[in-house]
């Protein structure tokens, strides 16, 4: 019987470690590989031009290595249940292989697929390759739930064997074996569309920071591990100005789009610790961003609604408010604060940005000033970010806002101390909001507060060609927490309660010297570290009030999937007073200083916690969330 298989490329856009492909390409006598476009998906899906440039470049590069291999690309335009059956006939195809897509709407679109491909009699093969483990085991294995903290997740997997070897790529001999014929008009049919031809305007758009494709991924792995001696110790880099920028060595929108295989990632990181550290295994933190991806595929692969509120069983429902122009001004830049401004900038022009950055904005939408959904601002990473993945994007929201994941919704970032700590100088604002360059090293994260002489010599005079911050940080935040405290006392299973009564309503905190130690574990997602760590201006209460951490078992998440959403609002007071005009430019500066008191006034209570930090700083710098590996929480990104 003649084998004529057709391997569909959607994620695991790459030739190595590839097992569904080597599937199509066992026994066969013909294979074409393909992947499928909607044109008019391109023009109306929540997908940024960044992104689709780094998509089609590679699809470019796949094309350009199977070209090596006298074989080609197949891009075939269309909605897949419209394509496959014509294909099914045209090509006589007798096997489909895929790589499995554990999320809820890729299992719902391959399984119509399968279902049409047997009424046609086409064999379907499909195995896992996008992740490490396969998540229905550990979901079985956590009783038929999936676990909801990170450190049940930790648990359930070191039970588990090892991931699977990563396999070889595919050769010149395998591809000989089985070549299709390639018309010579293969290029008016099955060409690679361009940015133009799918409805984006070129005017601006500033050349790649990321170029797409395999073999800049495998490139970068390269490179990414020839500075990794550090594994050997699990030793945390430094959080500077320079990791703001794109790294030349960054990996995340390569495992996105399955450009870069998990496993291979995995394994050179074991081998090399192995390598380093004479045959020793290394601990599951060393994986502790690939695990992090795991956690939340897990929590998500059995939930349509895991991106958003409404009919979510693990989300807390929190009455968000509802104000575009708010939204508008945060995603384009415009709020008024510096650091903000900097990175929604950033993201916009290159496709990506720091992780820590990415908490900082995510808590200035939500719980930290603006209190807008988390919805809203995963729909606009979802258009810019490069590496933007449904389940890590979605998961990450409801952990900052506070909405799943993590309860300790008195931890606030700063959104002035937070990025003079991590950048002094400010040169990561004069790069991103030029207009702000001429202004001295003391106003540029604050630059309402320089004398009106200093904006006009800096020519940017703010209110006339920078905008005024658009929320008093003080009142907003002190306010946000409160509402959020409202929120939390009507969650009867709620075991924190007992500690709301001494959250404090303003915020207590000193901004600390940045340190190694502050940055290995800074971020929502690593309370165990001192309270001032994360932002300069929180609040959090002593360490003696037993505050949760979100790897303890009870709770396992704000709200469980037995317990229903809260009937009603919640009634608060009145957010005017976070949301109104500024009658003068008092905002971040004076009021992070006004709820951040100096350091010889916090000096008791840093004296009262220093061994507690102490006490659990190695035990954090394993636990420290999702960027464990490269020394800070990286909720979203793997870029180790």
């Amino acid at each position: 019987m003649v084998v004529n298989s057709v391997h569909w490329f959607r994620k695991g856009l790459r030739l190595h470690d590839n097992p569904a492909l080597q599937e199509a390409l066992s026994g066969a006598d013909t294979l074409r590989c393909v992947y499928i476009l909607d044109p008019w998906f391109a023009g109306a899906a929540n997908v940024g031009i960044n992104r689709w440039r780094f998509l089609l470049e590679a699809l470019e590069d796949l094309d350009c290595s199977l070209k090596k291999l006298n074989s080609r690309l197949f891009v075939v335009r269309g909605q897949p249940t419209d394509v496959f059956p014509r294909l099914f006939k045209e090509w006589k195809m007798t096997r489909l292989t895929f790589e499995y897509d554990p999320e809820p709407y890729g299992k719902e679109r391959d399984s119509a697929i399968i279902k049409m491909a047997q009424e046609f009699g086409v064999e379907t093969i499909v195995r896992n390759s996008h992740t490490l483990y396969n998540l229905d085991r550990i979901i079985e294995t956590n009783n038929n739930s999936p676990p909801l903290t990170f450190k049940r997740f930790q648990t359930i997997v070191s039970r588990l064997e090892l991931p699977r070897r990563p396999l070889p790529a595919v050769t010149p001999l395998q591809m000989d074996k089985c070549r299709a014929q390639i018309a010579d008009n293969h290029e008016q049919l099955y060409s690679i569309p361009s940015l133009e031809e799918l409805g984006f305007r070129m005017d601006g758009l500033s050349p790649a920071v990321w170029r797409g494709g395999e073999t800049e991924a495998l490139d970068r792995l390269n490179k990414h591990l020839d500075k990794k001696v550090w594994v050997a110790n699990i030793e945390h880099p430094r959080v500077n100005r320079c990791s703001l920028y794109a790294s030349p060595t960054g990996l995340s929108p390569y495992l996105r789009f399955g450009c870069l295989s998990c496993r291979v990632l995995y394994y050179n990181l074991r081998e090399l610790y192995m390598k380093l550290r004479k045959r020793n295994s290394p601990p599951l933190s060393l994986f502790g961003q690939l695990l992090w991806r795991e956690f939340f595929y897990t929590a998500a692969t059995n939930n349509q609604n895991f991106d958003r509120m409404e009919g979510n069983p693990i989300c807390v429902q929190i009455p968000w408010d509802q104000n575009p122009e708010a939204l508008a001004k945060w995603a384009e830049g415009r709020t008024g604060f510096p650091w903000i401004d900097a990175i929604m900038t950033q993201l916009r022009q290159e496709g990506w940005i720091h992780h820590l950055a990415r908490h900082a904005v995510a808590c200035f939408l939500t719980r930290g000033d603006l209190w807008i959904s988390w919805e809203s601002g995963m729909k606009v990473f979802e258009e810019l970010l490069l590496d933007a993945d449904w389940s890590v994007n979605a998961g990450s929201w409801m952990w900052l806002s506070c909405s799943a994941f993590f309860q300790q919704f008195f931890h606030c970032y700063c959104p002035v101390g937070f990025g003079r700590r991590t950048d002094p100088t400010g040169d990561y604002i004069r790069r991103y909001v030029p207009i702000l360059r001429d202004y001295p090293n003391r106003y540029i994260y604050e630059p309402w507060n320089a004398p009106e002489s200093v904006q006009k010599s800096a020519n940017c005079v703010v209110g006339v060609d920078y905008p005024k911050p658009m929320i008093n940080h003080a009142e907003g935040s002190r306010l946000n927490i409160e509402r959020m405290k409202q929120v939390y006392q009507q969650l009867s299973h709620y075991r924190g309660l007992s500690l709301l009564a001494s959250v404090p309503t303003i915020q207590e905190e000193a901004e600390p010297p940045m340190t190694d130690e502050s940055q290995t574990s800074s971020g929502p997602d690593s309370p165990r570290r001192d309270a001032t760590d994360a932002g300069g201006c929180f609040t959090a209460p002593d360490s003696s009030t037993g505050a949760l951490h979100p790897d303890q078992e009870m709770p396992q998440s704000p709200v469980v999937a037995s317990h229903p959403p809260l009937s009603g609002p919640v009634t608060s007071t009145s957010p005017t007073a976070a949301h109104g005009p500024l009658s003068k430019p008092s905002s971040p500066s004076s009021s992070c200083h006004s709820m951040c008191p100096s350091p010889s006034s916090s000096s008791a209570h840093s004296q009262r916690r220093k061994g507690f930090t102490r006490k659990h700083r190695s035990e954090a710098r394993l636990h420290s969330g999702p960027g464990a590996v490269c020394g800070c929480p990286a909720v979203w990104e793997v870029s180790l």
